[in-house]
């Protein structure tokens, strides 16, 4: 038996647990898991037989606690090469008027900015609290993180949006090598 502890935002718990219970049914299923969750102390408890599932678990719980919509989380349980990867802005900035306006340059107007990172690379992002989480494949992740790295850097959108353009027409060249 397997067993993981994490701490979970007391604001986040109801979307964990969802509507009647729903979303930790559904994980539970998922993942032939286990979930308690503790609503007042904001722990959860992840346990089950196979080390690989509670680890996939573990990060869907991960994701939904960094501002994911179960949906979106879900995410993780598509494809076993799936990574949530997360971002910590407070090591970047000391003041609270940085940290909104670092958040702000990612997320781009009306999320302008998160949503053409997201397209370019086939990434699911979410800019919540001190923190920006990406899920994706490892090197789609790879690709999201530099792009948020350089949007944090104070490098123009444009630039930004050209480097993922130019990763995006590499990647498409590299799948055409291989098949040919």
């Amino acid at each position: 038996m397997t067993r993981q502890e994490m701490k979970v935002s007391t604001a986040r718990i109801g979307v964990l647990i969802g509507k009647s219970g729903s979303t930790k049914r559904e994980i539970e299923e998922k993942t032939r898991i286990s979930l308690q969750i503790d609503s007042e102390e904001g722990t959860v408890m992840i346990e089950g037989d196979d080390p690989i599932a509670v680890m996939t678990a573990t990060s869907v719980v991960q994701a939904i606690n960094r501002g994911f919509s179960p949906e979106r989380a879900f995410r993780l349980l598509e494809d076993e090469d799936m990574m949530l990867e997360i971002i910590n802005l407070a090591d970047l900035t000391d003041t609270a008027r940085h940290l909104e306006r670092l958040r702000g340059r990612i997320i781009g107007k009306a999320g302008t900015s998160r949503a053409q990172i997201e397209d370019m690379t086939n990434t699911e992002i979410s800019v919540h609290g001190k923190t920006v989480a990406i899920i994706g494949l490892p090197e789609q992740n790879e690709i999201a993180r530099k792009a948020v790295e350089m949007l944090i850097q104070g490098v123009p959108h444009e630039n930004v949006y050209s480097f993922l353009d130019r990763k995006k027409k590499e990647a498409k060249r590299d799948i055409l090598e291989y098949y040919s």
